[in-house]
């Protein structure tokens, strides 16, 4: 199995860079659209090749789709933590019922920690 991805991996890489190879020409990004950027007087640009934007794209969609799961998932996280917190809540009160009902009725200790073990 660990063959495989190592494998998987490998063909992927190979594919990335025959991609990033064949876009290698260079592409300029503006903030703004040059109308509303001579308007403005602001006219923010950089050059860069075009594999690094389809990259940097990917990448930051990847981003930001984590991160927005990891906040729409809060509540579920949330909700199972208090569950956890309620159920040892409840397994404290359950061991110390048992503790109590046995020395009430006079149980031999031996018999108590085998009763536990059950």
């Amino acid at each position: 199995m660990r063959y495989l991805k190592w494998a998987w991996l490998a063909c992927l890489a190979i594919v990335l860079f025959v991609v990033a190879i064949a876009n290698s020409g260079d592409v300029t990004l503006r903030l703004l659209p040059g109308e509303i950027g001579d308007f403005a007087g602001f006219s923010w640009s950089i050059e860069l090749p075009l594999f690094l934007v389809v990259f940097g794209g990917i990448i930051a969609g990847l981003m930001i789709g984590f991160i927005w799961e990891w906040f729409r998932e809060h509540k579920h996280r949330m909700e199972a933590t208090r569950q956890g917190r309620e159920a040892r809540k409840l397994q404290r009160e359950v061991e110390a019922l048992k503790s109590d009902k046995r020395k009430s009725r006079g149980e031999d200790d031996v018999l108590a920690l085998l009763d536990d073990a059950r």
